[in-house]
């Protein structure tokens, strides 16, 4: 599922269907290593079940996690010797997460259609986006995922079934369509279920189409966007995805695409 690309080029990995983090150091794509999890499915704090996002913190060198099918999101310490998390936010039904420059954590609810921030230590956060119920308005949110925070604190979201990417700017009591939002299809101007984003310094938007298996490219304001991987139908063949998830770029520009 969603992917996190580390300065030093480490790739840290939601691993859903096997209830664990997987780590990958630099390029060596042959030794993956198990840093959360692995130890069946389960809702002990040394298990996962379905997890869907994970961000690493570097303030406390730990690893934050959507725990998805627990509807929690828990803290694992990156240190060597650690066996079990800690829980961090209970009863949220958690798909994506992303963090700020101020460590303020965002938090995508499948279940409540919502977003809220959260400083360290707290239960509750404040909503950020959505919380009106399922539906389509500028105001609301069908099952958000994935996350992106720009350095403004404007928050894009994931709106999975309403086929569009949401910027909501700080403050605002409703969100602007930065992609898709035409009904679902494979037309340019169209995305058909919305995963991993990110933004760029200036203002660029790629985003996961998973159902259109491509990862689609969205220049600030424009109409439609252009395909850069993917779009030749699902496979395996090393131009094709087969219903892609997790995004990210690493800082030489690469782009990662679980």
């Amino acid at each position: 599922h969603g992917l996190f690309v580390d300065d030093d080029e480490t790739v840290v990995i939601a691993d859903w269907w096997n209830h664990r983090i997987m780590q990958w150091k630099n390029g060596d794509t042959t030794n993956g290593q198990v840093v959360a999890g692995g130890n069946g499915y389960g809702n002990g704090l040394h298990q996962l079940n379905s997890p869907s996002d994970v961000v690493i913190d570097k303030e406390t060198d730990s690893l934050i996690i959507c725990d998805w099918g627990n509807q929690r999101v828990v803290r694992w310490s990156r240190r060597s010797g650690t066996t079990q998390g800690e829980m961090f936010i209970n009863n949220i039904t958690c798909s994506g997460l992303a963090m700020d420059e101020q460590r303020y954590l965002y938090v995508s609810d499948t279940e409540k259609h919502e977003v809220r921030r959260y400083k360290f230590g707290e239960k509750i956060g404040t909503l950020i986006a959505g919380g009106n119920r399922a539906g389509a308005g500028l105001n609301q949110l069908n099952y958000p995922t994935f996350l992106f925070v720009d350095r403004d604190r404007s928050v894009y979201v994931s709106d999975y079934y309403n086929n569009r990417v949401m910027k909501w700017n700080k403050g605002s009591k409703e969100g602007i369509v930065v992609a898709g939002g035409q009904g679902q299809g494979s037309a340019l101007t169209q995305l058909y279920h919305t995963n991993g984003l990110f933004v760029d310094m200036l203002g660029t938007l790629y985003v996961a189409d998973s159902w259109n298996y491509r990862v689609m490219r969205w220049t600030q304001g424009a109409k439609q966007g252009t395909v850069i991987v993917g779009g030749n139908g699902r496979g395996v063949g090393a131009n094709q995805f087969y219903g892609p998830i997790g995004l990210s770029f690493d800082r030489h520009g690469n782009l990662y695409v679980a």
